[in-house]
């Protein structure tokens, strides 16, 4: 394997839990609103340093989607997931953007989301 290439944020970034390696600026932040199995997610117009997994096609509170989960590029946790495609008009605005679960990267002041596993709800 090749020598790794990571893209390093200025400002308020959220990071993985693991590695801290960067992964999105507060400031790209769409919605704070969405929710995934273990509490709060976020949705982020940007992130950098994440690799794409398979595409599969998602059921979700707001309906069906077209996704990629995303891995930290560095140590390969799961981090929250990519829409690549939205059935419902009005879910639109969703593709190509991502989310991050709050539980599983460090907040802009290196802090965790704590909370307890809820059931197998993903999305807003």
């Amino acid at each position: 394997m090749g020598r790794l290439f990571l893209i390093n944020l200025e400002g308020y970034i959220y990071s993985c839990k693991f590695c801290h390696t960067h992964f999105a600026r507060v400031d790209d932040i769409i919605s704070k609103s969405f929710h995934c199995r273990y509490g709060k997610a976020y949705l982020f117009d940007k992130v950098v340093n994440v690799i794409d997994g398979e595409i599969e096609e998602r059921m979700m509170i707001t309906g069906l989607h077209t996704v990629v989960d995303i891995f930290c590029v560095s140590c390969g946790s799961i981090v929250g997931w990519k829409y690549m495609f939205a059935y419902e008009r009005t879910q639109k605005y969703k593709e190509g953007k991502f989310i991050l679960e709050r539980f599983k990267v460090l907040g802009p002041d290196g802090s965790l989301y704590m909370a307890a596993p809820q059931d197998d709800a993903e999305d807003a």
